[in-house]
């Protein structure tokens, strides 16, 4: 006697929907995914790899995720694997050399891209961003430069949206009228 292995050519032509194994892990991935492609991204000079080598952490973590006694040290865990990760491809990298008849000449800069301009620029405004009030400082910190939305701003720093949008309108109002960034514009 023989049993079916499929009950119906429509079951087996439907796809699965497949629940994850873990919920707490897709909400983890859900919240952390920028940070952590952030931290990739610092690892590796191509953005592809930044994700490729983010996916390998998180699988890696997926598969340890039972094993993982403090939830809260995931991010440590996570940047751990990532670090790891990479270290292991660029052992494994394999280097060819080629010997050519010319040097490939770098591609020019558009006109008025000096690198140097852009990096005096990016200084000034740091300087500037660092002679705010240490509140707005920190409001513009956290939603420009790490990218927080209002709402995470707010809910980190125990005050109301309202209050992220008046500082950090204010602050880039001041800003806007630093001395040492007029003329860069």
């Amino acid at each position: 006697m023989t049993t079916p292995v499929c009950t119906s050519a429509s079951a087996a032509a439907a796809p699965r929907r497949q629940t994850p194994l873990y919920p707490t892990f897709a909400a983890y991935v859900r919240a952390r995914q920028p940070v952590l492609l952030r931290t990739a991204r610092s690892l590796t000079a191509n953005p592809n790899d930044a994700e490729d080598l983010l996916q390998t952490a998180l699988a890696k973590t997926y598969v340890a995720w039972e094993r993982i006694e403090d939830h809260r040290a995931l991010d440590g865990y996570v940047r751990r694997a990532l670090v790891n990760t990479r270290t292991s491809q660029w052992r494994k990298r394999r280097v060819d050399e080629f010997a050519c008849e010319e040097l490939p000449e770098p591609e020019p800069l558009p006109q008025g891209e000096d690198p140097a301009e852009r990096q005096a620029l990016r200084d000034a405004m740091w300087r500037a961003v660092l002679r705010l009030p240490a509140r707005q400082r920190a409001m513009v910190v956290l939603r420009y430069y790490e990218d927080l939305s209002e709402a995470q701003t707010a809910e980190l720093l125990g005050v109301s949206v309202g209050t992220v949008k008046s500082a950090v309108s204010r602050a880039l109002g001041k800003l806007r009228e630093d001395p040492e960034l007029t003329p860069a514009r």
